[in-house]
This record gives C-alpha cells, structure tokens and sequence, in this order.
C-alpha cells in the first residue's frame, strides 16, 4: 500500500487533518500493520501541543496499535501476514548496541519514537521493525489492549525491572487516570496490598473497584501522614507537582518512590529524608520488546483490561478535545474506520 490515509498534525496545536501520504517503499526489516485499533495517549497531546519542545510537524501520531501484519520486510523475524501485533511507543533500535543487546532495547540511543519523526497509528497502517511489533497473546480483547502498550508497560515496568516487589509487598499508586488505574490493575493481580492515591474524592470507590485496598487523599496532609513508612514501593503517576516530602515519607526503610509521571517540574528532595530509611527515588520509560511481551502475557493470564472509552477515528478531534478537558474514563480507544 503506498498511499496511506492518515490524520495529521499540520502545526503545532493544530487540529488533525485527513490526508494521504505516500508510504515509500518497506524496509528490509520492517513490518507494515493494518491499524484496527489505536489508544489516545497522554503523550499524544503532549506531542500534539509540542509541550516537550521535540515535535516534529507535520506528524501523525497514535502509539497504541493493534492491527494485522498485511506486510513483512525480507529480513523480519518471526511474523507472519495476518498476525495480529501492537506497537507501542518505540518503533524501532539499533539492535546492536550493548542496550539492545542485553534486552534493555527502550534505553537504545538510536531508538525512534512511533510519533516523533516517524508516522504513528493515527492511519490505514503503521510500520515498525519486526521486534517492536508485539504478537498478541490468545485471550486477550484486541478492542481494549492498545493503552497496554504505551501506559500499561510504564506503570507494569517497576515490577519487572525491581525484584523486591513481592506478592506480601505493600504498593501505593498516585494518580487515579490513564496510568494509575492500570498500576492499580497490575499491583492487585500481583498478590501485593494496594494503597490508592488521589485528588478526587469521587474517585474513591472506582479505585477500589480497580483492587485498591485503601484510598487515601492526595491533598490532605493528615491523611497522607497515615500512611507514614508503610509502603514497599510507591508509583507515582501524575505529572502535577505534589507534596513530595510527605510521599517520600510513606515509604518503608528501604522503599522506593518510582516517577513514571511526566512532571516537568524539578522534585525537591531532602536527602536526610533518604539516608535515615536507605530509600530511593527512581524513574522509567516504556520497556523493552520482551517486557511488553511478558506484560501482555500478565494481563491475559489474569484478565487485565484497561477501562476504555471509544470513538470512531473519523472523529479524533472531538477524542482530543474529550482528553484535553480531562474528561477521559480512563483511555480513549479510536477505532478506525477509513
């Protein structure tokens, strides 16, 4: 297919227009996937509005895919037409770095980002190197599965990559949205007690309906210093600035406070806070092809579905303006209909 319909970001902060790009011909070791499915990510607004600074325009963004393979380069591995895949947030590394070769692909300097000067999932179809095009497990409903591939490998990434997050660990999770909820999701299935933070009390009994065993107010110091040296490990998913002394002093001796949150704003942090409790403070992007596969794997063993709203693509403006307004419950899911 060498014309492709696609909704694009004329200018920074434009609205999206369908127009038809031409393709070029398949890389080598490439993958072309014809886009049922498309989650509507944070990050997607943020590279929308270049909020980052490192937009590149035009762009056709879109980073949650689920589609079928309708194309393999001559030297992609493991793939087969027809497959059904999903391509997160990288599309593509270098594969022969010492990152990717010791499996830690999303630390690749050369790693390309799906919609940062590459066209993402917002189209007829989507391309990527073989390795970033994730099979999908049996079980798992390819309707609700995009956000997993972007926001639910960021939040599952902490389990995988710190070993001492156990089945009896106790898991605090800030921010009831797009991320916290799955964080919520994972933390519950993987045996641990679940401490739910948020500014909205409303959000109360949701979060308890996603696994959370305790709900505590973001905003009310008191209630936060309940929760004083109580927690293994702490994700924070907001990307607000917070009452960081009080949080970091939720954790237990040798807890960890992990900012997944995009917070453009620096965290103060006073390192008697650290010292006395030997805690620490840490951050992670996405996860390499192999942890996304191990996630996909969790979540159709244990039935984790993000909670999805759905919009038809042909109306992805009014999905962005549903986003922008923080109205989403909790991923928006476009569903194309070229």
């Amino acid at each position: 297919m060498s014309k492709i319909k696609s909704w694009v970001v004329p200018q920074a902060g434009a609205d999206m227009e369908l127009q038809e790009l031409d393709a070029g011909p398949l890389g080598p070791d490439e993958v072309e996937v014809k886009v049922e499915y498309c989650g509507v990510c944070h990050s997607d607004l943020s590279v929308k509005n270049n909020d980052w600074g490192n937009g590149q325009y035009p762009a056709v963004l879109g980073h949650e895919v689920i589609g079928r393979v309708v194309a393999v380069g001559e030297h992609a591995k493991g793939l087969e037409v027809g497959q059904r895949v999903g391509v997160g947030w990288t599309s593509e590394s270098c594969m022969h770095c010492g990152e990717c070769l010791s499996g830690h692909h999303q630390f690749c300097g050369e790693s390309v980002a799906t919609i940062i000067g590459h066209r993402g999932g917002f189209a007829e179809t989507v391309r990527s190197h073989w390795a970033w095009a994730i099979p999908l497990p049996e079980g798992l409903e390819p309707s609700t599965a995009g956000p997993l591939l972007c926001g639910g490998i960021t939040v599952f990434q902490p389990f995988l990559a710190y070993g001492n997050v156990k089945s009896t660990s106790r898991v605090g999770v800030v921010g009831i949205g797009g991320l916290g909820h799955m964080a919520i999701k994972f933390a519950n299935a993987w045996g641990c007690e679940v401490t739910a933070f948020t500014s909205s009390p409303s959000k109360a009994e949701e979060a308890k309906g996603f696994g959370a065993h305790k709900v505590v107010s973001s905003k009310d110091a008191e209630d936060i210093a309940k929760a004083a040296g109580t927690l293994d490990l702490l994700i924070v998913t907001v990307n607000v600035p917070l009452d960081w002394p009080a949080l970091i002093n939720t954790l237990k001796p040798k807890g960890r406070m992990h900012v997944v949150g995009a917070v453009l704003e620096p965290i103060p942090v006073a390192a008697f806070q650290l010292i006395v409790g030997q805690r620490e403070i840490s951050g992670s992007p996405t996860g390499s092809p192999t942890d996304i596969a191990k996630m996909l794997d969790f979540c159709a063993r244990h039935d984790i579905r993000p909670q999805t709203e759905h919009f038809p693509m042909s109306r992805i403006n009014e999905a962005f303006e549903h986003l922008e307004a923080g109205k989403a419950r909790y991923r928006i899911v476009l569903e194309a209909d070229f």
